[in-house]
């Protein structure tokens, strides 16, 4: 359980596949709520991203997820998922966080294991990106993390663990990748 308005004052933007469940809980707890365009993430777009990171300065947190890019699979799903969550991570963050010149944060979060054959590269590939992005972008004070949401992993428990990593709480954590739940 997080305190109310835990996230006041706080601005995040969500890309890719990012649960209803996870945006009503970052409103429920105070966080001002943007949506990249194209944000069902399916298509990535450098230039519409860009430009809207820009105009959207000041932010807090990019939440990406690609579950809804991933779908259930393939080569061409793996592909896209982990080119809109690069485009979407670069984007904003070269366009809003790290000209803001404050602590902000990305959390990058890889479809569930049973998704599709791909599932678990899209995980890696996402973990290798939060991991490199973590050392690239720390002199900028921008922290990366992962989350690997489990097989029965609920959308609260994801929403719960997503509040705690943008709220000042989540400061500490930058790099990992944080396995929410079993795979079945």
């Amino acid at each position: 359980m997080l305190r109310d308005e835990l996230l006041a004052g706080r601005v995040v933007a969500l890309a890719g596949g990012v649960s209803d469940v996870v945006r009503d809980a970052l409103l429920g707890l105070g966080a001002r709520v943007e949506t990249l365009p194209g944000g069902d993430g399916l298509a990535a777009d450098e230039d519409r991203i860009g430009e809207w990171a820009r105009t959207h300065s000041p932010l807090d947190a990019l939440v990406y997820d690609a579950g809804r890019t991933f779908g259930d699979g393939g080569e061409a799903a793996l592909a896209a998922a982990i080119e809109a969550g690069w485009v979407a991570t670069r984007e904003v963050a070269t366009g809003a966080l790290i000209p803001a010149d404050a602590p902000s944060k990305v959390l990058l979060i890889g479809p569930r294991p049973n998704a599709g054959a791909f599932a678990d590269a899209v995980r890696a590939a996402l973990e290798n990106l939060a991991r490199t992005l973590s050392v690239e972008w720390a002199r900028y004070g921008v922290t990366t993390a992962m989350i690997a949401p489990g097989d029965a992993t609920s959308g609260e428990e994801l929403a719960e663990l997503v509040c705690f990593l943008v709220s000042p709480a989540g400061d500490y954590l930058s790099g990992c990748r944080l396995e929410l739940g079993a795979a079945a």
